[in-house]
């Protein structure tokens, strides 16, 4: 009887794969004849996947998305039933940041992604969506603080949600780089947070 394939897996392993080498040598010197040999398979198995390198690129992109998004959702079922709007958005930006080595691989690959993408505004169309998606739940949390007053009143949610997200992402780039630690980081997300929140801030 012929083996089963799992097709899932091997794409997962083919992406993994991708990101290792992106990882070490960038996303721009990334090919299916590297990421190939890094899996461990031929260059045709992974041309059955991925038809293009643009679309390699996008299922890495998925599994980083996947690893932030389980890690968010342990840290956010750890803070118990009906946490605040602050604790809510602290814990979950703070679990975004790429502060341990594993966040920072994921991080590194997210990163060239968004680099690769820069001057390939089609490959960046899926970003949109979750942009969106994340920019409106922000925004729903400082609202809801703001109605149980705890945000300031005079914050408008839209601006501060925008703000609160490229914060994130620049301290992101800046840890990546070394040029701050996760404790700078974190002082830095706070400080921010205490512009819209007039109360409940949580202990480190």
């Amino acid at each position: 009887m012929p083996k089963r394939v799992d097709h899932q897996e091997r794409r997962t392993l083919i992406a993994d794969a991708l990101m290792r080498v992106a990882a070490e040598h960038g996303l721009e010197a990334v090919s299916l004849r590297h990421v190939a040999a890094e899996a461990g398979v031929s260059s045709g198995m992974v041309q059955h996947y991925f038809r293009t390198k643009d679309e390699m690129m996008a299922f890495a992109l998925s599994v980083v998305r996947e690893h932030g998004e389980a890690r968010v959702t342990a840290a956010l079922t750890a803070l118990g039933p009906a946490p605040s709007p602050r604790t809510l958005l602290r814990t979950m930006l703070g679990e975004l940041l790429p502060l341990d080595e594993a966040r920072r691989a994921d991080g590194r690959v997210a990163l060239a992604f968004l680099a690769y993408t820069a001057v390939r505004p089609a490959v960046a169309a899926g970003l949109h969506q979750d942009t969106a998606e994340m920019l409106a739940f922000i925004a729903g949390q400082i609202r809801v603080a703001q109605a149980a007053g705890t945000a300031r009143p005079a914050v408008d949610p839209d601006a501060a949600a925008t703000a609160l997200l490229a914060l994130m992402e620049g301290l992101g780039v800046y840890l990546l780089g070394g040029h701050i630690g996760p404790e700078a980081a974190l002082a830095a997300l706070d400080a921010h947070l205490d512009l819209i929140f007039d109360a409940d801030r949580p202990a480190s």
